[in-house]
C-alpha cells in the first residue's frame, strides 16, 4: 500500500513537471495556433465556412498543429527525463 502511494505521488509529481515544462516551451513560440475546432461540412451545408473552403486544408492545418503540440510534449518529456538523470548522476557522484 505504501508503495502505490509512493508511486502515485511520483507519477503526479512528474505530470507537474511536464505541466511546467510544457507551459514554459509554448511561452518561447512566437506563434502558437490553436487548433479550429469548426469542422466544415462535406455536404456544403456548413454556415461557419465557405462554401469553396476545401475540408482537406482544414485538415492538414489541424494535422500540422498538433504535430507541433505533440513536439512540445516530447521536448518537454525529453527535458524532464534529462533533468532526472542529471539529477541521478549527481546523487551518484556524491556518494563515492
Amino acid at each position: 500500500m505504501e508503495k502505490t502511494n509512493y508511486l502515485r505521488t511520483q507519477s503526479s509529481e512528474r505530470r507537474r513537471r511536464l505541466h511546467e515544462l510544457v507551459i514554459a516551451l509554448i511561452g518561447q513560440q512566437q506563434e502558437l495556433e490553436l487548433v479550429d475546432a469548426e469542422a466544415p461540412s462535406f455536404d456544403g451545408r456548413s454556415s461557419c465556412f465557405k462554401t469553396t473552403e476545401d475540408p482537406a486544408l482544414w485538415l492538414e492545418r489541424n494535422r500540422r498543429i498538433l504535430q507541433n503540440y505533440q513536439s512540445l510534449v516530447r521536448s518537454a518529456i525529453t527535458l524532464d527525463d534529462l533533468i532526472d538523470s542529471e539529477q541521478f548522476e549527481t546523487g551518484r557522484n556524491t556518494e563515492h
